[in-house]
């Protein structure tokens, strides 16, 4: 069986691989996950904390022209709703809640929304929607 410096470094390399992280992270880590597997060792229960983590970024730099940030887990990407539900198991009502973010800022990059929107006019979206809800007031009449 592997020491426990092996077990650690293994399991902080597999969240590393996913994570990034800088050098000061992975050694604070590296030790709180020593000291976790020593202490089941001993046969002691590990107490958790329920320590409510404040944002990995600060809500300015979170909502970008080309990306949003994960203000919990620091990830990037175009849109939010998605990656909270399947990572976070959260809805967008929950983050927005959680980080004090109004309801009029979007959970979307600004850039991806723009062509988004871009996409919808340049292809009549507005205009067929228009022309089916007139002949859907005219069905009911």
């Amino acid at each position: 069986m592997a020491n426990l410096l092996e077990m650690a470094a293994e399991i902080v390399a597999a969240h590393a691989s996913t994570t990034p992280m800088s050098k000061e992270e992975l050694m604070a880590e590296l030790a709180q996950v020593h000291n976790a597997l020593a202490t089941l060792e001993k046969g002691e229960n590990i107490e958790v904390t329920g320590e409510t983590e404040g944002p990995v970024v600060t809500r300015k730099k979170a909502f970008g022209k080309d990306k949003i940030t994960c203000m919990i887990c620091g990830k990037s990407m175009k849109t939010l709703a998605r990656h909270l539900k399947t990572s976070h198991d959260m809805k967008p009502g929950e983050y927005r809640k959680q980080f004090d973010i109004p309801r009029s800022q979007p959970l979307a990059a600004k850039n991806y929304s723009e062509s988004r929107r871009q996409m919808a006019i340049d292809r009549g979206l507005g205009e067929k929607l228009a022309k089916a809800r007139a002949a859907r007031g005219k069905k009911k009449k």
